[in-house]
């Protein structure tokens, strides 16, 4: 690839993606489109280095609004659309539709107007909603969030962008719970809190969350990539996940492993924390004040997102990074994340024969050996 635009691309998926076309030498160039200016991190050391000799070009703008002329290249073979509103709760419902409606709509023009024939848009499970049941790719998407609801919207304005042109190809992305070093979420609070022995179920113990590894992402879109051009098709549409999902208990286990921990942490019944939420809701609403215990963030944490990543299974792709692996790599890269683990740090076990690639540019889909789907 000659010229790539990552939209969002100095957040925490943006960062490693960008670092990962670098490390792999799949872009000449890559333009960093987002509001906040890149973030200098000891794992990006490439990434910072493309930065001062200009291979990596940071460029400030607001996804809402178009792209001004002359702020891009005029021409650009791949364009990521990584950029969006997710937190939740956090943002009124207007402004997910705003950011994550406008920006697909701005950044779909722009792509027009570069003549990209290549795009990636990373979505969301959320379009499919909260459910024990498993769901796949050919699941119906039954949103129940704001956010969710507008990702599916931009989901079908990215479609459009694609159907306008018979040579352009669309990779939709639909990832889980992301985590690795620099994600500052609930991952990186739920590791936090392990490693200082506060940690405690909240009725969440075999809750099953779809959720992957920041690298393994990045591994994947490649493979995506990579499988629409071999195949000549028009849109892929992949879940991204463990497969299978992990439950809060596994990730619980395979970070106290990672981190030298062994206490077994105590469970709060779900029905004393739903109690407990609704009464100190209330009060927010009256006190204009956040309470650590909060209505929404208990449901989203008791209830599964069963999300399989079937289209991965079906092309038979391999698994670089296991639970445990995952985040032995995430400390040796964000050691100062694993606060008081142990000395010892589990030996990152790659399942692929190449640590860096499990799938050769040389290699071809048949060689892949596709599943057969399920009907």
């Amino acid at each position: 690839m000659k010229s790539v635009v990552i939209f969002g691309g100095t957040g925490f998926i943006g960062t490693h993606l960008a670092q990962h076309l670098l490390t792999r030498d799949l872009a000449e160039s890559i333009f960093l489109v987002d509001i906040a200016p890149p973030r200098d991190f000891p794992y990006s050391r490439q990434l910072q280095s493309a930065l001062k000799s200009g291979r990596a070009v940071y460029v400030q703008h607001d996804v809402r609004q178009s792209v001004p002329q002359g702020l891009l290249p005029q021409k650009a073979e791949l364009v990521f659309n990584l950029a969006a509103i997710h937190r939740e709760p956090g943002h009124a419902a207007s402004e997910y539709f705003e950011t994550n409606l406008l920006g697909a709509e701005n950044v779909c023009g722009w792509a027009s107007s570069a003549g990209c024939k290549t795009m990636v848009f990373t979505s969301s499970i959320s379009p499919y909603g909260p459910a024990e049941a498993e769901k796949t790719e050919r699941s119906l998407p039954v949103p129940e969030t704001p956010y969710g609801s507008s990702k599916l919207a931009a989901e079908k304005i990215h479609l459009a962008w694609q159907s306008a042109a018979q040579e352009r190809q669309l990779l939709i992305l639909r990832p889980g719970v992301v985590f690795g070093p620099g994600e500052g979420g609930n991952v990186t609070r739920l590791v936090r809190s392990l490693m200082k022995g506060y940690f405690v179920y909240l009725g969440n113990r075999s809750t099953v969350k779809a959720a992957g590894y920041v690298k393994e992402l990045c591994l994947v879109t490649e493979f995506g990539l990579e499988t629409l051009r071999q195949t000549a098709s028009p849109v892929l549409l992949m879940n991204f996940s463990m497969d299978p999902p992990p439950t809060m208990e596994q990730m619980v286990k395979a970070i106290q492993e990672v981190g030298g921990k062994k206490r077994a942490p105590f469970n709060l019944p779900r029905g004393l924390l739903l109690a407990m939420s609704y009464p100190l809701s209330g009060l927010e609403y009256v006190l204009r004040i956040t309470f650590p215990i909060n209505r929404v963030r208990i449901r989203k944490l008791i209830r599964s997102n069963n999300v399989m990543p079937a289209e991965l299974r079906m092309l038979n792709y391999q698994y670089t990074y296991t639970l445990e692996s995952a985040f032995a790599d995430w400390k040796q890269d964000a050691p100062e994340d694993f606060p008081g683990s142990s000395a010892a740090t589990i030996q990152v076990q790659q399942q692929a024969k190449d640590p860096e690639w499990q799938f050769s540019q040389k290699q071809s889909l048949p060689t892949l050996t596709p599943r057969a789907r399920k009907p």
